[in-house]
């Protein structure tokens, strides 16, 4: 290794500091950019798919609205109700259908433990909603078939519920909340945070077995809403005019009124996210690689005109013997080294913050959204400048090989 080499590459960039410093901070934003806005992009997505959490990516909802248009003699902008007939019709004549779970929802309410009482939303279903909308359990355990069919009075908390009537923490299983006169026992907590949910937050709610809420609430055959998931390979988007059809054929409303029966496919949220972050993947890409280069071809300016400067002392290299092949790989040594320092420190400043974004979504030792990027894409970052160092480099190196000693006697 030759070391007078690089005690030479050294003393020539700290020649001029202020000159070096502004050369590599372009490419120190340039790459800082690239990585924080990588990173955040990710940790931006993650928070986003946050409040899909749980959701089935194969799934729909069905729920009735006032018709749009009239059909059979019923005028439009009637009022109507799905029951419990419909689950077994869909289930018989939508066989691509796996999972088919009706939904009951009731006006917001409170529940109360001892002293303590907070606000809730209160929904009946089966157990198989866990299918659909998959709980974060941290005590306890979902709904069963038991639950159902014994009309047990048990219920699954939200996170925020279970904050707010047991501040002291611990295991609230088998303790009783009572919500509109009615104690229910706790069998389980879902600890998800918020997002969005089927009939309110995850965090407020209060979930109840369905022949419960139908006795407790007098809903007799009633449905406010039946989720479903399609089979595996199935596209929900291919099914929901069949599903519309046979909900609205049993009711009397028209199977083209799209208003009329509501069929709320999540397959469409889950690639509206897909494209978007598609769209802002290419856009940080576009930004901060336009950015790197501008810096980069401020290395090469700036290396343009040390090398004019340095004219003389070229030429008297050439003059003692240093061949062309040697003042190229000094000039370009000198660029890639430049560019590497203060793409490095871009990149570890860019670290640096992601880190103190992470930590700053952290709660009780949860991450909520990693900003960090990977070694990969590090590595990858580190490659290009690299590259882009060198490639600064060529134009000055060029022009400093074709000084010859005698030109650089009369330029000085």
């Amino acid at each position: 290794m030759d070391l007078d080499k690089y005690k030479e590459i050294l003393d020539t960039i700290t020649r001029n500091k202020s000159r070096s410093f502004l050369t590599g901070f372009g490419v120190f934003w340039g790459v800082f950019m690239l990585i924080a806005l990588i990173g955040g992009g990710r940790g931006l997505k993650e928070l986003l798919q946050k409040n899909f959490d749980g959701f089935a990516t194969n799934s729909a909802m069905i729920w009735a609205q006032p018709t749009t248009k009239a059909y059979k003699g019923f005028r439009k902008g009637r009022m109507w109700t799905m029951d419990y007939k419909d689950v077994d019709r869909l289930r018989h004549n939508v066989p691509q259908l796996d999972k088919i779970t009706p939904v009951l929802f009731c006006t917001s309410t409170s529940a109360v433990h001892g002293d303590r009482s907070t606000s809730c939303s209160v929904r009946g279903t089966t157990p198989d909603m866990r299918f659909i909308n998959d709980p974060l359990l941290r005590y306890g355990r979902y709904l069963n078939r038991l639950d159902m069919t014994l009309t047990r009075k048990v219920c699954v908390i939200g996170k925020r519920i279970y904050k707010e009537l047991f501040p002291g923490g611990g295991n609230p299983c088998g303790k009783t909340v009572r919500i509109d006169g009615v104690y229910y026992t706790i069998v389980g907590v879902d600890y998800r945070d918020g997002g969005i949910n089927i009939g309110g937050n995850a965090d407020t709610s209060v979930m109840l077995p369905l022949t419960v809420v139908q006795q407790a609430y007098n809903r007799g055959n009633d449905i406010d809403m039946i989720a479903v998931t399609g089979r595996g390979g199935v596209k929900m988007s291919t099914l929901a005019a069949d599903i519309r059809r046979t909900v609205a054929r049993a009711h009397y409303v028209d199977p083209d009124d799209e208003q009329g029966v509501m069929v709320f496919n999540t397959e469409v949220l889950f690639s509206i996210l897909d494209n978007l972050f598609t769209g802002v993947n290419f856009l940080i890409w576009l930004v901060s690689t336009g950015t790197l280069l501008a810096g980069a071809i401020g290395v090469s300016n700036i290396m343009m005109v040390t090398v004019r400067e340095r004219t003389t002392e070229i030429g008297i290299r050439r003059a003692i013997g240093a061949t062309p092949r040697m003042i190229l790989s000094q000039i370009i040594s000198e660029s890639v080294i430049l560019t590497a320092v203060a793409g490095m420190s871009g990149i570890l400043f860019a670290v640096a913050i992601l880190q103190m974004l992470e930590m700053g979504t952290t709660t009780e030792g949860i991450v909520a959204a990693h900003f960090q990027v990977d070694f990969r894409t590090a590595a990858i970052a580190a490659t290009l400048l690299c590259i882009l160092g060198g490639l600064a480099g060529m134009a000055p190196a060029w022009r400093a090989m074709s000084i010859k000693p005698v030109d650089a006697m009369r330029d000085e």
